[in-house]
């Protein structure tokens, strides 16, 4: 697993970048994301890859289905993508995100960083 592509995905900031009415519920917003990444993986990205969503906070508890794992994180959902970033050591990692101070975070530990329109039309 040390070349296949490891793609951590900001769930409550890429659900957040739309205002399409994720707020009314926020755990079914997630799991919308989690089916679409499931289907249609990173566009533009070939080869081999582990998908992991990251939840916090009210979309805690949502399930893991094949193709793409969830993490509900105990506190921050920043500090469990940079943990997952650390944890990769040299594996490629890629950082789905818009949020600054979590991009500098994640890209000083070496990972690649994409907004949320990456994985969101």
């Amino acid at each position: 697993m040390s070349d296949v592509l490891l793609v951590v995905v900001d769930a409550a900031n890429v659900v957040g970048s739309v205002p399409d009415g994720w707020w009314r519920d926020r755990r079914a917003a997630a799991e919308r994301l989690r089916d679409r990444l499931a289907a249609d993986g990173v566009p533009g990205r070939d080869g081999p890859m582990e998908i992991v969503l990251v939840v916090e906070g009210a979309a805690r508890g949502v399930e893991s289905v094949p193709g793409v794992g969830v993490e509900s994180a105990v506190g921050s959902g920043d500090d469990r993508m940079v943990e997952l970033v650390a944890e990769a050591g040299e594996r490629p990692v890629l950082v789905v995100t818009a949020d600054r101070e979590l991009r500098r975070r994640v890209g000083e530990l070496g990972a690649e960083v994409a907004g949320p329109r990456t994985v969101r039309p």
